[in-house]
C-alpha cells in the first residue's frame, strides 16, 4: 500500500472518502476529520497565534507574507522518516496551508525522487469533484469505483438545485472574514445559487475579495451568513457579537432587523473543498429555503445568530 502524506484537511477527507485512510502516514495539524486521526503524525504547525481575533490573525499573516515567509512550519525531519510515496497539498491559498512551492522544494531536497506531489486547486464545485478524481488517479484507484462514490454526491447537488429552482430567491451576503470584511468567492456563490439564493457579492469561480460595510449597506441583503475560514460556530459567534456591539450600524440592516443573520461552521464545512462540500450545500439550503429543506444540520453545522 502506498504511504500518503496529506497537508490540507480536504486532502485527508478525499483520501478517506476513497477508502485509503489507512495509507495516510502523516497529516497537517488541521486535519481532524475523519475523527480517528490522532495516531497519525502531525507534520505542520502555524507560525501565528490562531487564538487571536480575526483582526489580529490578519495582521500576523500580513507581516509574515510581506517577508515572503510561509505561514506554516513543516517538520522536515519527521517527513523524511515517513518516506511517503505521495504528498497531497494545495495551490489555492498560501494562508490555508503550506504553499505548493514550499512543498515542491521540500520534496526535491529531502525526499525520494520518486515521491509524487498531487496539488489541489479547486475554484468551483466541478473542480472539487475533479480533484477527487485527480487524487484517485494519482493513487492508481479504479475509476469506476471512484465514479460510484462520486455519483451520489452529484445527484444530491442536482436534487437540491431542482427543488430550489421552484422557489422565490432571496439575496445573501456571505462573509468569509470579519476583520477586515471579506466576501466569499470560489464555490460559495455557486452553492448559494444552487440552494435558491442570490449571492450579491461573490462571483462563481472567482477569488474571495475584501469589501466595505457601506457596500453591504447599499445592497441590504435579505440574509447574511458568516463563514470565516478556520473558525467554528462558537468562535464566529463571539466575533460577530463583538462586531455588532462595536459597530451599531449593522443593526440598521434588513437582515439584522428580520433576525436573518446566520453563523456556520466554516472550518468543518465550507472552507474544505472535499466530499463534505455536499453537507455544506445542504446547510445553505436549510438557511436559504427553510420551508422545503431540512437535513438536520442545525446547531451542528449552523445556527441563527438570534435564536441559538
Amino acid at each position: 500500500m502506498k504511504k500518503i502524506v496529506t497537508l490540507i484537511p480536504s486532502a485527508t477527507e478525499i483520501v478517506a472518502f476513497l477508502g485509503m485512510k489507512d495509507a495516510i502516514v502523516g497529516r497537517s495539524h488541521e486535519c481532524d476529520y475523519p475523527k480517528d486521526l490522532e495516531d497519525i503524525i502531525k507534520l505542520t504547525s502555524p507560525k501565528i497565534n490562531v487564538e487571536g481575533s480575526s483582526g489580529e490573525i490578519h495582521k500576523q499573516i500580513n507581516e509574515i507574507l510581506e517577508n515572503s515567509l510561509s505561514v506554516y512550519k513543516v517538520d522536515i525531519k519527521e517527513l523524511k522518516k515517513l518516506e511517503p510515496d505521495v504528498v497531497i497539498t494545495q495551490a489555492h491559498c498560501e494562508v490555508c496551508a503550506v504553499s505548493l512551492s514550499e512543498v515542491e522544494e521540500i520534496v526535491t531536497n529531502h525526499l525520494n525522487e520518486k515521491t509524487r506531489i498531487i496539488s489541489l486547486q479547486p475554484n468551483t464545485l466541478k473542480e472539487i469533484f475533479d480533484d477527487i478524481y485527480r487524487v484517485s488517479s494519482g493513487l492508481n484507484l479504479e475509476k469506476v469505483n471512484t465514479e460510484n462514490l462520486v455519483k451520489p454526491l452529484k445527484n444530491k447537488v442536482k436534487n437540491i438545485e431542482n427543488l430550489a429552482a421552484k422557489q422565490n430567491r432571496c439575496t445573501l451576503a456571505c462573509i468569509e472574514w470579519i476583520d477586515p470584511l471579506m466576501a466569499a468567492g470560489n464555490w460559495i456563490p455557486e452553492m448559494v445559487n444552487i440552494s435558491g439564493g442570490e449571492d450579491i457579492f461573490g462571483k462563481k469561480g472567482k477569488d474571495s475579495h475584501w469589501i466595505k460595510f457601506d457596500e453591504i449597506k447599499i445592497k441590504d441583503p435579505d440574509k447574511i451568513i458568516f463563514l470565516p475560514c478556520g473558525y467554528n460556530i462558537n468562535k464566529t459567534t463571539d466575533e460577530v457579537k463583538r462586531l455588532f456591539d462595536k459597530e451599531a450600524k449593522w443593526k440598521n440592516l434588513k437582515a439584522y432587523k428580520n433576525n436573518q443573520i446566520f453563523i456556520v461552521d466554516g472550518n468543518q464545512f465550507f472552507n474544505r473543498p472535499g466530499p463534505r462540500i455536499i453537507e455544506s450545500l445542504e446547510i445553505f439550503a436549510e438557511i436559504i429555503q427553510p420551508d422545503i429543506f431540512n437535513f438536520n444540520h442545525k446547531f451542528e453545522g449552523w445556527i441563527n445568530f438570534f435564536k441559538h
